[in-house]
């Protein structure tokens, strides 16, 4: 069988607070960059549960994703590597809970930040992805879906056990 493709799952959170947005900085191969709280699903989690560790891995704050804001492609070339990647990006908005200030953020972060959406947009190059912008965009405008438009089997929380194929 030929190798299938297969992109990069992962998942973001667009966090507003009083017109400021929850950005995390972050070391990359390309220097210090700004993110949205994300990362990659693991297996056995749901996007939304994904999402929720993240935040907490990266921000030290309690998440709730209670909105899809939507699913993004972005094809990403490394600059060092040349490696061709794609990632899926499910994008939630939601409610930030209880900041667990003892925790440790996750490796490569270096802090968060709070902005406005007229301050992210002034510094495109120090965007991680496009996405960033992109995202904060959608959720500026509106765009917001049940999250009952992303459904996970209970099949994906027993790793161990398989279901029949779709």
């Amino acid at each position: 069988m030929p190798h299938r493709w297969k992109p990069n799952v992962t998942v973001a959170a667009v966090i507003e607070r009083e017109g400021r947005f929850l950005l995390v900085e972050e070391n990359t191969t390309d220097g210090l960059k700004l993110n949205n709280p994300a990362g990659h699903l693991d297996p056995g989690e749901s996007p939304q549960d994904a999402c929720a560790r993240e935040v907490l891995e990266e921000t030290a704050h309690d998440f709730v994703p209670e909105a899809l804001i939507g699913v993004y492609l972005n094809r990403f070339i490394k600059t060092r590597t040349g490696d061709d990647l794609t990632y899926m990006r499910f994008a939630f908005a939601g409610r930030l809970g209880a900041h667990h200030a003892w925790r440790a953020l996750d490796a490569g972060i270096v802090r968060t930040v709070w902005l406005t959406a007229d301050e992210i947009r002034a510094c495109p190059e120090r965007h991680r992805s496009p996405l960033l912008l992109r995202t904060l965009e959608d959720y500026l405008a509106g765009q917001r879906h049940p999250l009952s438009l992303v459904h996970t089997d209970v099949s994906v929380q027993n790793v161990g056990i398989a279901a029949a194929a779709p």
